[in-house]
Protein backbone atom coordinates (compact mmCIF):
# COMPACT_ATOMS: atom_id res chain seq x y z
CA UNK A 1 0.00 0.00 0.00
CA UNK A 2 1.51 3.35 -1.08
CA UNK A 3 1.49 6.09 -3.17
CA UNK A 4 4.31 8.35 -4.30
CA UNK A 5 7.70 7.73 -5.47
CA UNK A 6 8.70 7.09 -1.67
CA UNK A 7 7.23 4.01 -2.13
CA UNK A 8 8.25 2.93 -5.69
CA UNK A 9 11.51 2.04 -4.48
CA UNK A 10 10.46 -0.31 -2.03
CA UNK A 11 7.95 -2.03 -4.26
CA UNK A 12 11.18 -2.60 -6.42
CA UNK A 13 13.08 -3.56 -4.15
CA UNK A 14 10.58 -6.03 -2.36
CA UNK A 15 10.07 -7.90 -6.12
CA UNK A 16 14.11 -7.42 -6.62
CA UNK A 17 13.68 -9.81 -3.55
CA UNK A 18 11.57 -12.22 -4.78
CA UNK A 19 9.07 -11.49 -2.57
CA UNK A 20 5.73 -12.40 -4.13
CA UNK A 21 3.56 -9.31 -4.35
CA UNK A 22 -0.52 -10.28 -4.77
CA UNK A 23 -1.76 -7.17 -5.26
CA UNK A 24 -1.13 -3.60 -4.95
CA UNK A 25 -3.53 -0.51 -3.02
CA UNK A 26 -2.89 2.76 -4.07
CA UNK A 27 -4.85 6.50 -4.20
CA UNK A 28 -7.35 7.20 -6.94
CA UNK A 29 -6.48 8.57 -9.78
CA UNK A 30 -6.45 12.43 -10.07
CA UNK A 31 -7.58 14.93 -12.83
CA UNK A 32 -4.71 17.41 -13.33
CA UNK A 33 -3.20 19.92 -15.21
CA UNK A 34 -5.05 22.58 -17.83
CA UNK A 35 -5.94 19.15 -19.88
CA UNK A 36 -7.29 17.77 -16.95
CA UNK A 37 -5.57 15.00 -17.67
CA UNK A 38 -6.03 11.13 -15.67
CA UNK A 39 -2.95 10.85 -13.41
CA UNK A 40 -1.89 7.54 -12.22
CA UNK A 41 -0.23 7.49 -9.01
CA UNK A 42 3.79 6.30 -9.24
CA UNK A 43 3.11 3.31 -7.18
CA UNK A 44 0.25 2.41 -9.69
CA UNK A 45 2.45 2.84 -12.54
CA UNK A 46 5.26 1.36 -11.30
CA UNK A 47 2.41 -1.73 -10.78
CA UNK A 48 1.15 -2.12 -13.85
CA UNK A 49 4.25 -1.86 -15.96
CA UNK A 50 4.89 -5.27 -13.59
CA UNK A 51 1.30 -6.89 -14.49
CA UNK A 52 0.52 -6.56 -10.37
CA UNK A 53 -3.28 -6.19 -9.57
CA UNK A 54 -4.32 -2.93 -8.66
CA UNK A 55 -7.17 -1.56 -6.10
CA UNK A 56 -7.68 2.14 -6.14
CA UNK A 57 -10.45 2.40 -3.10
CA UNK A 58 -11.98 5.53 -2.09
CA UNK A 59 -12.91 4.58 1.18
CA UNK A 60 -11.30 1.90 3.19
CA UNK A 61 -13.27 1.04 5.31
CA UNK A 62 -15.87 -0.19 2.29
CA UNK A 63 -17.20 -3.51 3.16
CA UNK A 64 -17.03 -5.13 -0.65
CA UNK A 65 -13.40 -4.02 -0.67
CA UNK A 66 -12.30 -5.19 2.51
CA UNK A 67 -14.10 -8.71 1.75
CA UNK A 68 -11.86 -8.39 -1.80
CA UNK A 69 -8.70 -8.08 -0.23
CA UNK A 70 -9.63 -10.83 2.91
CA UNK A 71 -9.60 -13.03 -0.19
CA UNK A 72 -6.20 -12.67 -1.38
CA UNK A 73 -5.12 -14.25 1.52
CA UNK A 74 -1.94 -12.05 1.77
CA UNK A 75 0.36 -13.19 4.45
CA UNK A 76 1.44 -9.32 5.25
CA UNK A 77 0.24 -5.85 4.36
CA UNK A 78 3.19 -3.66 3.31
CA UNK A 79 2.35 -0.50 3.85
CA UNK A 80 4.75 2.83 2.72
CA UNK A 81 4.03 6.27 2.44
CA UNK A 82 0.11 5.58 2.09
CA UNK A 83 -2.93 6.86 4.52
CA UNK A 84 -4.08 5.85 7.70
CA UNK A 85 -5.70 2.32 7.98
CA UNK A 86 -8.75 1.50 9.75
CA UNK A 87 -8.32 -1.21 12.25
CA UNK A 88 -10.43 -3.85 10.36
CA UNK A 89 -8.42 -3.73 7.51
CA UNK A 90 -4.99 -4.02 9.93
CA UNK A 91 -6.45 -7.01 11.55
CA UNK A 92 -6.95 -9.04 7.85
CA UNK A 93 -3.00 -10.65 7.55
CA UNK A 94 -2.34 -13.38 9.70
CA UNK A 95 1.35 -12.44 9.83
CA UNK A 96 0.48 -8.30 10.43
CA UNK A 97 0.51 -5.12 8.64
CA UNK A 98 3.63 -3.44 8.77
CA UNK A 99 4.53 0.59 7.62
CA UNK A 100 7.88 1.60 6.83
CA UNK A 101 8.37 5.65 8.46
CA UNK A 102 10.87 7.87 7.50
CA UNK A 103 12.19 8.98 10.98
CA UNK A 104 13.56 7.09 14.04
CA UNK A 105 10.59 6.72 16.23
CA UNK A 106 9.26 7.62 18.51
CA UNK A 107 10.76 11.03 16.91
CA UNK A 108 8.73 12.96 14.69
CA UNK A 109 5.52 11.01 14.55
CA UNK A 110 3.19 12.39 11.69
CA UNK A 111 2.37 13.19 7.80
CA UNK A 112 6.05 15.17 7.26
CA UNK A 113 8.91 13.90 9.03
CA UNK A 114 11.57 14.50 6.53
CA UNK A 115 10.50 18.52 6.51
CA UNK A 116 10.71 18.80 9.75
CA UNK A 117 14.19 16.97 10.70
CA UNK A 118 15.52 20.16 9.04
CA UNK A 119 13.17 22.56 10.03
CA UNK A 120 14.18 21.98 13.28
CA UNK A 121 17.68 21.99 12.79
CA UNK A 122 18.07 18.20 13.73
CA UNK A 123 21.74 16.64 13.08
CA UNK A 124 20.38 13.51 12.94
CA UNK A 125 16.90 10.78 11.92
CA UNK A 126 16.30 7.82 10.42
CA UNK A 127 14.35 4.93 9.22
CA UNK A 128 11.66 3.10 11.25
CA UNK A 129 9.89 -0.27 10.12
CA UNK A 130 7.13 -1.44 12.41
CA UNK A 131 3.62 -2.99 13.28
CA UNK A 132 0.70 -0.93 12.67
CA UNK A 133 -1.74 -0.19 15.05
CA UNK A 134 -4.89 1.78 15.50
CA UNK A 135 -2.63 4.71 17.03
CA UNK A 136 -0.44 6.60 14.22
CA UNK A 137 2.99 5.71 14.27
CA UNK A 138 2.85 4.51 17.59
CA UNK A 139 3.05 0.58 17.26
CA UNK A 140 5.79 -1.75 17.98
CA UNK A 141 8.79 -1.42 15.88
CA UNK A 142 11.09 -4.10 14.20
CA UNK A 143 13.95 -2.78 12.51
CA UNK A 144 15.53 1.28 12.87
CA UNK A 145 18.37 3.08 11.27
CA UNK A 146 20.04 6.52 12.15
CA UNK A 147 21.26 8.79 9.61
CA UNK A 148 23.19 11.32 9.80
CA UNK A 149 21.72 15.15 8.04
CA UNK A 150 24.24 16.51 6.18
CA UNK A 151 24.83 20.37 6.49
CA UNK A 152 23.12 22.65 4.29
CA UNK A 153 20.90 18.62 3.56
CA UNK A 154 17.64 19.59 1.64
CA UNK A 155 14.41 18.02 2.38
CA UNK A 156 14.51 16.61 -1.60
CA UNK A 157 18.09 14.91 -0.79
CA UNK A 158 17.25 13.46 2.51
CA UNK A 159 14.09 11.91 1.08
CA UNK A 160 16.28 9.99 -1.38
CA UNK A 161 18.58 9.09 0.63
CA UNK A 162 15.63 7.66 3.51
CA UNK A 163 13.82 5.98 0.55
CA UNK A 164 16.68 3.95 -0.62
CA UNK A 165 17.43 2.69 3.28
CA UNK A 166 13.81 2.58 3.63
CA UNK A 167 13.58 -0.44 1.00
CA UNK A 168 16.81 -2.42 2.12
CA UNK A 169 15.56 -1.81 5.64
CA UNK A 170 11.87 -3.10 5.14
CA UNK A 171 12.58 -5.79 2.58
CA UNK A 172 15.11 -7.10 5.63
CA UNK A 173 12.14 -6.69 8.00
CA UNK A 174 9.63 -8.60 5.91
CA UNK A 175 12.31 -11.84 5.85
CA UNK A 176 12.56 -11.30 9.32
CA UNK A 177 8.83 -11.68 9.71
CA UNK A 178 8.50 -14.49 7.50
CA UNK A 179 11.38 -16.35 9.02
CA UNK A 180 9.92 -15.51 12.65
CA UNK A 181 13.51 -13.84 13.29
CA UNK A 182 12.01 -10.55 14.41
CA UNK A 183 12.13 -8.94 17.61
CA UNK A 184 9.44 -6.46 18.60
CA UNK A 185 10.08 -3.09 20.72
CA UNK A 186 7.42 -1.09 22.17
CA UNK A 187 7.37 2.28 21.85
CA UNK A 188 7.90 4.74 25.16
CA UNK A 189 6.45 7.84 24.01
CA UNK A 190 6.38 10.64 25.93
CA UNK A 191 5.95 14.81 25.56
CA UNK A 192 9.78 14.92 24.96
CA UNK A 193 8.83 13.91 21.23
CA UNK A 194 8.70 15.99 18.05
CA UNK A 195 5.84 15.55 16.36
CA UNK A 196 5.82 16.17 12.42
CA UNK A 197 2.80 17.34 11.38
CA UNK A 198 1.24 18.17 7.50
CA UNK A 199 3.19 21.12 6.84
CA UNK A 200 0.59 24.19 5.64
CA UNK A 201 0.41 27.10 3.45
CA UNK A 202 0.95 29.79 6.71
CA UNK A 203 4.24 27.25 7.89
CA UNK A 204 6.06 27.97 4.10
CA UNK A 205 6.07 31.93 4.82
CA UNK A 206 9.46 33.49 6.21
CA UNK A 207 9.10 35.67 8.94
CA UNK A 208 11.48 38.89 9.54
CA UNK A 209 10.79 38.10 13.36
CA UNK A 210 12.99 34.48 13.21
CA UNK A 211 16.63 34.37 13.17
CA UNK A 212 18.87 33.83 10.44
CA UNK A 213 19.51 30.10 11.16
CA UNK A 214 15.47 29.21 11.83
CA UNK A 215 15.17 30.58 8.07
CA UNK A 216 17.75 28.78 6.13
CA UNK A 217 16.72 25.44 8.09
CA UNK A 218 12.75 25.89 6.92
CA UNK A 219 14.11 26.72 3.42
CA UNK A 220 16.06 23.84 3.26
CA UNK A 221 13.22 21.70 4.84
CA UNK A 222 10.93 23.03 2.17
CA UNK A 223 13.29 22.73 -0.51
CA UNK A 224 11.97 21.56 -3.28
CA UNK A 225 8.32 21.14 -2.15
CA UNK A 226 6.36 22.67 -1.26
CA UNK A 227 8.72 25.51 -0.99
CA UNK A 228 9.61 28.55 1.93
CA UNK A 229 7.59 32.33 0.33
CA UNK A 230 8.69 35.78 0.93
CA UNK A 231 5.61 38.13 0.39
CA UNK A 232 7.37 41.45 -0.85
CA UNK A 233 6.06 44.01 -2.52
CA UNK A 234 2.14 41.99 -3.47
CA UNK A 235 4.23 39.62 -5.23
CA UNK A 236 5.10 35.86 -3.53
CA UNK A 237 8.64 34.66 -4.12
CA UNK A 238 9.61 31.15 -3.87
CA UNK A 239 13.01 30.48 -2.10
CA UNK A 240 14.69 27.07 -2.43
CA UNK A 241 18.24 27.40 -1.31
CA UNK A 242 20.46 29.70 0.76
CA UNK A 243 23.05 30.41 3.13
CA UNK A 244 24.38 32.74 6.25
CA UNK A 245 25.35 36.18 5.18
CA UNK A 246 28.07 38.61 7.02
CA UNK A 247 26.37 41.83 5.17
CA UNK A 248 24.97 44.39 7.86
CA UNK A 249 22.40 46.90 7.01
CA UNK A 250 20.41 49.22 9.18
CA UNK A 251 18.34 50.32 6.65
CA UNK A 252 16.27 47.36 4.90
CA UNK A 253 13.92 44.69 6.35
CA UNK A 254 13.05 41.77 3.98
CA UNK A 255 13.42 40.93 0.56
CA UNK A 256 16.45 43.72 -1.28
CA UNK A 257 19.22 43.68 -3.86
CA UNK A 258 22.50 44.55 -3.16
CA UNK A 259 25.86 43.88 -5.25
CA UNK A 260 23.95 41.43 -7.75
CA UNK A 261 22.69 39.10 -4.64
CA UNK A 262 19.21 39.04 -3.58
CA UNK A 263 19.32 38.90 1.08
CA UNK A 264 16.67 38.79 3.04
CA UNK A 265 17.24 40.93 6.19
CA UNK A 266 15.22 40.30 9.52
CA UNK A 267 14.69 42.92 12.13
CA UNK A 268 18.00 42.11 14.16
CA UNK A 269 20.33 43.10 11.24
CA UNK A 270 20.77 39.41 10.17
CA UNK A 271 21.13 38.53 7.00
CA UNK A 272 20.90 35.30 4.88
CA UNK A 273 22.10 35.18 1.37
CA UNK A 274 18.90 33.92 -1.53
CA UNK A 275 20.50 31.00 -3.40
CA UNK A 276 17.85 29.96 -5.46
CA UNK A 277 14.49 31.69 -6.12
CA UNK A 278 11.31 31.48 -8.35
CA UNK A 279 9.01 34.69 -8.78
CA UNK A 280 5.32 33.41 -9.32
CA UNK A 281 5.06 32.55 -13.03
CA UNK A 282 8.48 31.46 -13.74
CA UNK A 283 10.72 28.67 -13.42
CA UNK A 284 13.01 28.45 -10.61
CA UNK A 285 16.57 29.85 -10.94
CA UNK A 286 20.08 30.26 -9.52
CA UNK A 287 19.82 34.24 -8.54
CA UNK A 288 22.54 35.19 -10.50
CA UNK A 289 20.60 33.84 -13.65
CA UNK A 290 17.50 35.51 -11.97
CA UNK A 291 18.76 39.23 -11.71
CA UNK A 292 19.87 39.10 -15.43
CA UNK A 293 16.65 40.04 -16.47
CA UNK A 294 14.44 40.22 -13.35
CA UNK A 295 14.05 42.69 -10.36
CA UNK A 296 12.22 42.26 -7.21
Amino acid sequence: MGTPDFAVKSLERIIEKNINVIAVITAPDKKSGRGRKINFSPVKKYALDKKIDVYQPKNLKDEKFQREIQNLKADLFVVVAFRMLPESLINIPELGCINLHASYLPHYRGAAPINWVIINGEKETGITVFFLNKRIDEGDIIMQEKVKIDKNEIAGTLHDKLMTLGSNLLTESIFKIFNNTFNKISQDISSKHKRAPKIDKMLCILSTKDGAQKNINKIHGLSPYPGAIINHKNKSYKIFSAKKSNYVTFNDVGLFIKDNKIFFNNIINESIEILEIQAEGKRKMRTKEYLKGNKL
